[in-house]
């Protein structure tokens, strides 16, 4: 059976796969700047330190 390139929807896969990894590195995509404005960026390096503390500690 051949890949399909595009879902019953019509939705291009291969756009999606590439969306996906680009959202995975931290790129700029088609939305990449729709909500960094909404977005506190230290607010989110402090939780995400927070969190990776609490993980050390559980371990």
């Amino acid at each position: 059976m051949a890949k399909k390139s595009k879902t019953s929807a019509g939705t291009n896969i291969q756009h999606v796969k590439q969306q996906n990894a680009q959202a995975a590195q931290g790129g700029q995509g088609q939305y990449g700047t729709e909500f960094a404005s909404e977005t506190d960026a230290q607010h989110v390096r402090q939780q995400n330190q927070q969190a990776e503390q609490k993980k050390q500690q559980n371990s």
